[in-house]
């Protein structure tokens, strides 16, 4: 098609991923497939790669912003913009969970994390017994110094007896078929679960240089 050179690309296709050291495509495919196509960065200089008229240019890009350019009868045509974002995603996933208390008075807020490390990319999906009401409130904090990590943030307020049970956070990979899973059980109670019974009154006498043993029964 000579008034659309460069075969239409889906928004999606836009946006490419690629992890650290990784080939990627750039998929500015043409409807002529004997087509001269260049391909040129954000400061409109020609890089140099491998080009399939089934794919697109391949090879190893930095970050930026890319498009391709090519002429028929004289006439430039510049394809949609593609974006290449390089992100670090090892192969295995490590994550932890952490709560600091896992024994809660109604009232109180619950806070559990779950810590990604060394992905900058992950989907992540929490489970919890207040999950079906979206009782709560999820926050993330991505970390680059010292080491990379992900760090997200599940706070249920107002804790009730209803938010005991497991609280499970899965993450998966962003490219590989990989997860990983980490829970803790969280109990709550309605109200403080102490009880103390002195087995002695509210005054008692010793000789001198007596020695007295005081017990408090704990429960």
């Amino acid at each position: 098609d000579p008034d659309m050179p460069f075969v239409p690309s889906l928004p999606e296709d836009q946006f490419i991923l690629v992890e650290e050291g990784d080939p990627a495509v750039i998929p500015c495919r043409t409807s002529d497939p004997e087509a001269q196509v260049t391909l040129v960065n954000s400061l409109d200089k020609s890089v140099h790669a491998l080009y399939d008229t089934k794919q697109g240019f391949i090879g190893n890009f930095p970050a930026g912003s890319y498009t391709c350019k090519t002429m028929v009868k004289g006439v430039e045509f510049k394809s949609d913009e593609f974006l290449i974002y390089i992100i670090r995603a090892t192969s295995q996933l490590p994550v932890e969970i952490e709560a600091l208390k896992t024994v809660y008075k109604t009232g109180e807020t619950i806070v559990v994390t779950c810590v990604v490390f060394d992905n900058e990319v992950v989907n992540l999906q929490w489970n919890y017994p207040g999950k079906v009401k979206e009782k709560g409130l999820i926050k993330l904090d991505d970390i680059k110094v010292p080491s990379q990590k992900l760090v997200y943030t599940l706070t249920i307020p107002e804790a009730s007896v209803k938010d005991t049970g497991d609280y499970e956070c899965t993450a998966r990979h962003a490219t590989k078929e990989v997860k990983e899973n980490k829970k803790v059980a969280i109990t709550v109670h309605d109200k403080g679960f102490v009880h103390l019974e002195p087995q002695f009154s509210p005054l008692e006498a010793v000789n001198l240089h007596e020695v007295k043993n005081f017990v408090v029964d704990v429960q």
